[in-house]
């Protein structure tokens, strides 16, 4: 007996989750996938703008988008422990 795994792909924003964190999947032209993270910046005339963490500005027609969501903001970055210098003497 074999597996089947199907996930719902579902669209949970909308123009008024400008300024927010999103998650979003498209279907790309040679029907694979493709996720964009980062802030939405802006949705109008049909297309959305998502600012990655990288300062990259990524344009998605809301006809290629197959799911989405808000997600937490990222979190701060982890600092790491500093080493302890070796005393002379």
């Amino acid at each position: 007996m074999s597996a089947r795994f199907a996930a719902r792909l579902v669209v949970s924003i909308s123009g008024a989750d400008v300024g927010q964190r999103i998650s979003l999947r498209r279907r790309l032209p040679t029907g694979e996938y493709s996720d964009v993270v980062g802030v939405l910046e802006s949705w109008s005339g049909g297309t959305l703008a998502v600012r990655r963490r990288t300062g990259e500005l990524v344009e998605v027609p809301e006809s290629i988008m197959v799911a989405a969501k808000v997600v937490p903001p990222q979190p701060p970055p982890r600092r790491r422990p500093r080493r302890e210098e070796p005393e002379d003497g």
